[in-house]
């Protein structure tokens, strides 16, 4: 197929924290070297924030770097935490850990509550002003490779074909875009970054990924309740002791509360629904009571890494690099990640400005890694990195030694604790259905509680209809013969968005799996959690997918 083509310096996949820190960088560098360089940010969301969603508690740590001063240029962090509480969760009652008992890395002093799709919106103004060009509503579909196989930049998805892949009168083929470098900053478990893993072997004796399913409701409360900069994180009921996760609730600006509930994607249960577990958390007396009188105004999922240190790919491949959590830089005892992802993109931009200064392209950057590796981000999540799989022992041991490692790093003697723990890949967590209980989640009120739908809807999720459905099933007989037989379906649970649902309509009643592909989020747990690997998320049509506001 012909297609246009553009050619840049360096090509950007993704403006969220990581890909925006990594064009504003490229541009400081060429402007203070006087030197002339082309960077571009493609991104898939119909404007940049639509598809970023996160807590958030920011650590300004990177951003003080980036952008000194930033708070007079009117960067949206404009409340600091106020207070930091922690409480374990019993079905009907709640108690606090004192504060004082809490290892110092899990303090937010210095942190602000805020809106990540806010900070991505003005960090893109700033990139701009520098001379950045930025593409929203441009998804990247394929990559691009020299034919010595580095990588030469990507494709943009085709605009305007039917849901049979037939070219419609309004068709328009995808672009490619060149680049002596590509920076891959898709996020968790991009796309594109899945099959440069697979291609570049950029796992090989690395631990597998793993990662939480984010659920996340923005909420207007009435204001006697509200205490800006106030910030909760809970954990224990409603999961399982065997199921890692918990829920926080954080006081933003104007009445707004932003709460959510994240489960570790290797929970054993295929009746358990993250949804549905997130729904009945905020019944708990100790949740219930904020939300009553209040409003709910926006709703969205994504998946979150939860791997940390011992899950690190390999960064660097010819032509390119992986940043922010495309490569999973997210630190879970503290609940952050995006100090750490704008971080790894300010290093990957360092490496890469030297070499195009030095002549190269399309090799690697092996500066990036190393450089990394200097960093805090790298000192950060390997103090930590024992923290996360320990929970797998259970709530309450994995907890206790959480508690003891972290502390035992604070006073200097992490050296005592020279061991690694593993992480195995969520997708080999199910049990079969006929060892589990089901688990009888309560009809949602329509009040505190509610129903996927109508989630779906505040989260202004829109796909055009008539395109190919971007969820690719490989096998079709698996969803029924060995999903639906031996693990109950878990596909029509794990999915927040109710993409996923078995219909007994088929041939005879026999039951088929429908998927409502218009519905999803992107949240990407499908492609993560499916027990046979059997779902392929790939990019929709440019533009498709949530809107989400101030989340």
């Amino acid at each position: 197929m012909d297609r246009e083509s553009m050619q840049f310096d360096v090509l950007i996949v993704g403006a969220g924290p990581a890909g925006l820190a990594a064009a504003i960088r490229l541009r400081q560098l060429a402007l203070k070297d006087g030197r002339e360089l082309s960077v571009a940010v493609l991104e898939k969301g119909s404007e940049v924030g639509a598809h970023i969603l996160s807590g958030a508690v920011i650590d300004p740590v990177a951003l003080d770097e980036l952008i000194p001063k930033w708070g007079e240029r009117g960067a949206p962090l404009s409340v600091p935490v106020s207070e930091n509480r922690h409480l374990f969760l019993g079905e009907k009652g709640s108690f606090a850990l004192p504060h004082a008992l809490l290892p110092p890395m899990m303090s937010n002093k210095g942190c602000y509550v805020a809106s990540l799709g806010n900070l991505c919106r003005w960090l893109a103004k700033e990139a701009e002003a520098l001379g950045v060009e930025i593409y929203p509503g441009f998804a990247a579909a394929d990559v691009l490779y020299k034919e010595n196989g580095a990588v030469e930049g990507i494709v943009t998805a085709d605009m305007g074909r039917d849901r049979n892949g037939h070219e419609k009168p309004s068709f328009e083929p995808g672009m490619a875009l060149k680049a002596a470098y590509t920076l891959f900053a898709e996020g968790a478990r991009g796309s594109l970054t899945k099959r440069l893993i697979a291609r570049f072997d950029l796992r090989e004796g690395i631990a597998p990924q793993t990662y939480g399913l984010g659920i996340k409701e923005l909420w207007e409360v009435a204001p006697e309740k509200h205490k800006a900069g106030r910030v909760l994180h809970t954990q224990g009921w409603p999961l399982d002791s065997r199921t890692a996760g918990g829920g926080f609730l954080y006081h933003m600006a104007e009445n707004q509360v932003s709460l959510g509930f994240v489960t570790a994607l290797d929970y054993e249960n295929p009746y358990l629904s993250p949804f549905c577990e997130f729904q009945r958390w905020k019944l708990h007396p100790a949740i219930r009571p904020l939300l009553e009188g209040g409003r709910r105004i926006a709703y969205g999922a994504r998946a979150i890494n939860e791997g940390g240190f011992q899950s690190i790919p390999k960064l660097v491949f010819p032509g390119g690099a992986l940043v922010g959590c495309a490569a999973g830089f997210v630190n879970v005892p503290r609940i952050k990640g995006s100090h750490n992802a704008m971080k790894s993109g300010m290093l990957a931009a360092d490496a890469v400005f030297s070499a195009i200064a030095a002549g190269r392209s399309g090799d690697e950057l092996p500066d990036y890694p190393e450089s990394l590796k200097r960093s805090f981000v790298w000192r950060e999540l390997k103090a930590v990195r024992n923290i996360r799989p320990a929970l797998n022992w259970g709530l309450l041991p994995g907890t206790l030694y959480g508690g003891l490692d972290m502390w035992l790093h604070a006073l200097g003697l992490g050296s005592l604790i020279p061991w690694t723990l593993k992480p195995r890949a969520d997708h080999l967590s199910l049990k079969k259905a006929a060892d589990c209980q089901p688990i009888p989640y309560p009809r949602p009120d329509g009040v505190i509680t509610f129903d996927r739908l109508s989630s779906v809807f505040l989260s202004n999720t829109n796909h055009e209809e008539d395109q190919p459905s971007h969820l690719h099933i490989k096998d079709p007989s698996i969803p029924v013969a060995v999903n639906l037989a031996r693990y109950g379906g878990p596909e029509a649970r794990y999915c927040p968005a109710a993409v996923y649902e078995f219909l007994d309509d088929g041939p005879g009643g026999v039951s088929r799996l429908q998927v409502n592909a218009q519905n999803c989020v992107h949240c990407k747990t499908c492609d993560i959690k499916d027990p046979m690997q059997n779902i392929d998320w790939a990019v929709p049509e440019g533009g498709g997918g949530p809107n989400y506001p101030n989340m």
